[in-house]
């Protein structure tokens, strides 16, 4: 059986820097998910995000989940739910603009802490990018600069918890999708799993290990790179006994940037697969279409693919 990618990011400064470029390379490829340990995020921190969000869930949000279940009946459900996900979520907004500070029922401290690790994120999603860029031979900076727009990326957080389920072969935590954006860096409970993806039309495990962050890639990088790279499907399966905690965040184009298969990969394979698009038009459409097959959005922004700008992306 294959190995779950997992990528020691204090590799990258030593002689097995080849050796780690190239798990990154493999699990971009073949996966589209690796895990990221040594990533230069404290562990006390990870402990601290941890604990408070545990802890908001119990104070804040678990009798609320409670009665939503309740009022849906769906404790006494006997056929599969197919139009609903058994989470708890709340979403902050990191960039172009922060709204933590508006989010109701935060502590201060929360506050304070989920915008310090955003800060640690957005610093790690751009140096993987940065790693991308150097695999696909890019120049350097090119990703950062595609996902730019005129105002920058947009950077946010879904923060989720997957209470016990009593039912978890009719309702899935979270249904099976594809995730529309950029790239994914996961912070997720290393007690209860459910994180699965797909793999040769097989389910995958994606194995909780603590202080890990769990990286995976959006629909944009599949663009952007033509193809080379790919979007994967993944699911979450509710478990019947315990909490679980997932915190993604999501580093994506700005609302207004061009996404296009970058030249430079084209000329490899002298063939353009997907469509060129303004990142919001994508966002609308998969609003509706998220757990649905990806190729059928493609082949939609096709369909009404604009004569955007798309000079040369500047680097420098």
């Amino acid at each position: 059986m294959e190995t779950f990618p997992v990528v020691n990011m204090e590799l990258l400064n030593t002689e097995q820097r080849a050796a780690t470029m190239e798990t990154i390379k493999d699990a971009c490829e073949n996966w589209g998910f690796f895990e990221v340990v040594k990533h230069g995020i404290c562990h006390e921190l990870l402990d601290r995000v941890e604990k408070l969000t545990k802890g908001h869930y119990n104070k804040c949000m678990e009798e609320r989940f409670k009665e939503m279940v309740a009022s849906k009946g769906l404790e006494a459900v006997q056929t599969e739910i197919k139009d609903l996900d058994w989470e708890s979520t709340f979403f902050l907004k990191h960039l172009p603009l922060s709204n933590i500070s508006q989010v109701p029922d935060l502590e201060d401290e929360y506050r304070k802490i989920m915008k310090e690790f955003a800060d640690k994120l957005e610093k790690l999603a751009e140096q993987l990018l940065e790693l991308l860029c150097e695999n696909l031979g890019l120049e350097q900076g090119y990703l950062k600069k595609a996902f730019y727009g005129s105002k920058g990326p947009t950077f946010g957080t879904k923060v989720s918890n997957y209470p016990p389920c009593p039912k978890p072969d009719l309702i899935k935590g979270l249904r099976a999708h594809t995730d529309a954006g950029g790239i994914i860096l996961l912070f997720q409970d290393d007690k209860v799993s459910g994180l699965q993806l797909l793999k040769d039309d097989k389910w995958i495990d994606v194995p909780p290990m603590r202080h890990s962050i769990v990286i995976n890639l959006g629909d944009q990088l599949e663009v952007i790179t033509n193809g080379k790279y790919k979007s994967v499907e993944h699911r979450v399966i509710a478990q019947p006994h315990g909490n679980r905690m997932s915190i993604a965040s999501f580093y994506n184009p700005g609302s207004d940037a061009v996404i296009y298969p970058a030249p430079q990969l084209l000329e490899k394979e002298n063939k353009v697969i997907y469509p060129k698009f303004v990142f919001e038009d994508y966002m609308k459409l998969y609003a509706g279409l998220k757990f649905q097959a990806k190729e059928p959005r493609f082949e939609a922004m096709k369909a009404v693919e604009t004569a955007v700008n798309s000079a040369p992306i500047a680097t420098v």
